[in-house]
């Protein structure tokens, strides 16, 4: 998927592999996007592939690429307990949601200092991780509400006229008794 710079999500396509999809697999799709006609790509985001940021840059040389956060997080995971985790989500938010990559280090430090006695390996993975995670220059978060960031928020672009036969209502919400419970049996 991408997204314009006028903030329009775009299906480029969609790829099987046969299991092996790494760095190699992902430069031929990228080579076939250019082929396409995909001329630039400012920003991508990408979960931990190795070689992948490669990839990408060999194909567009000068795109931004950044690792996505909810990987990260979910990467950090690994080291933490359970009982935890929520309260290491709640301590990291104020470090990928800062305003500058300065504001970023400073939360981080605090995170740091926070858990880093009980998950040295969280510290550690973060740490590792910092250049492919550092703020994009120009792109502010959630100002104004259309930015790249808040496309996951944003209400469907293409409304459908009113007469459109494709149009229909939404169903109504069903009664507590017409759900069916995974293992019930249908009458």
């Amino acid at each position: 998927m991408g997204v314009t710079t006028s903030g329009e999500r775009e299906i480029l396509g969609i790829w099987a592999g046969d299991g092996g999809e790494g760095a190699r697999f992902w430069l031929q799709v990228f080579t076939e996007l250019k082929n396409r006609g995909v001329e630039d790509v400012l920003i991508a985001v990408c979960d931990g592939l190795k070689g992948l940021p490669e990839a990408i840059n060999t194909t567009w040389e000068q795109t931004v690429v950044q690792q996505c956060i909810v990987h990260l997080i979910r990467n950090s995971f690994r080291y933490a307990g359970r009982q935890h985790r929520d309260a290491i989500v709640k301590s990291l938010k104020p470090v990928y949601i800062a305003p500058s990559e300065s504001a970023a280090k400073d939360r981080f430090e605090e995170f740091a200092a926070e858990w880093g006695g009980r998950y040295p390996a969280i510290i550690q993975l973060w740490r590792s991780s910092w250049a492919e995670n550092a703020c994009v220059p120009g792109i502010r978060r959630r100002d104004p509400p259309s930015d790249l960031h808040d496309q996951r928020d944003r209400v469907n672009q293409c409304e459908i006229p009113a007469g459109c036969p494709s149009a229909r209502p939404l169903p109504e919400r069903a009664s507590s008794a017409e759900v069916l419970v995974p293992g019930d049996e249908v009458a």
